[in-house]
């Protein structure tokens, strides 16, 4: 399937002529869609325009068909998203979508010679170090659902409730897909700076792993841990916001 570069379905809140310095592109969880970041845009000034990316599959989507491979959903998100990025961007991805922008930061970076301003990452291991890769997409749906009240990201009402989970359960299979389908490639270190986010409390990533992002960027580098589990940025949703705001203020005045 050929995806099309169509700013109403993967960017379903961008304005085309915004008054915004920057844009802040907003990558989702495995499971997850752009409804991820529906609050966001409160805590940002105007000057910071929030672009959640609505992947094929997922959210209003649904009825299209997911992209399993990361080198194709990669291809296919520098292709839709260049011509929105004449003005300064970040990137910022939580789990699997700290995975997608990186690589896209790459592929822009290798192709075009773009970069954002700043690369934010959360809730995910350093590329270069993941290793174990349990099989979740081929679960079955009992023990993924299992799999998924040990993540503690999910409501029990969603996970109790059998016709939900069946609509549900598709998507993210596809996106656990995606996961394991990821190979790091080794490559030079960005030149943007990079800033992680943990959960101290996140059963899938250590801080160790957080850590050895730092082998990533030849910029800044910064590591913050939060309370809470691997979905601590609901639950420390303002924290990290501000955090994100502090760093990219800074950005927006030098490039301003």
């Amino acid at each position: 399937m050929t995806y099309k570069p169509d700013s109403s379905t993967w960017f379903p809140t961008i304005r085309c002529k915004s008054s915004a310095r920057l844009r802040l592109f907003c990558f989702p969880y495995a499971g997850g869609n752009s409804a991820a970041f529906r609050s966001w845009p409160q805590y940002f000034p105007e000057s910071v325009e929030i672009c959640p990316v609505q992947l094929p599959g997922r959210g209003a989507r649904f009825l299209e068909s997911p992209i399993k491979k990361f080198p194709l959903l990669i291809d296919a998100i520098v292709n839709v998203i260049k011509p929105f990025l004449d003005e300064p961007f970040a990137f910022f991805g939580h789990s699997l979508g700290s995975l997608i922008a990186f690589e896209i930061t790459h592929q822009l970076g290798s192709d075009f010679s773009l970069q954002p301003i700043h690369l934010i990452v959360s809730g995910c291991s350093a590329p270069s170090h993941i290793t174990q890769r349990q099989i979740l997409s081929k679960l079955s749906d009992r023990e993924l659902v299992d799999e998924l009240r040990q993540l503690n990201g999910t409501p029990s009402e969603l996970l109790n409730n059998k016709e939900l989970m069946a609509m549900v359960l598709p998507g993210l299979r596809a996106d656990f897909a995606l996961y394991e389908s990821y190979r790091y490639k080794p490559r030079r270190p960005l030149e943007c700076p990079l800033t992680v986010f943990g959960g101290t409390e996140d059963r899938t990533v250590d801080s160790t792993q957080l850590e050895l992002w730092s082998e990533e960027t030849k910029d800044l580098f910064s590591l913050y841990q939060l309370p809470g589990n691997h979905f601590f940025l609901h639950n420390e949703e303002a924290t990290v916001l501000m955090l994100i705001l502090q760093k990219l203020k800074t950005l927006i005045h030098k490039v301003a």
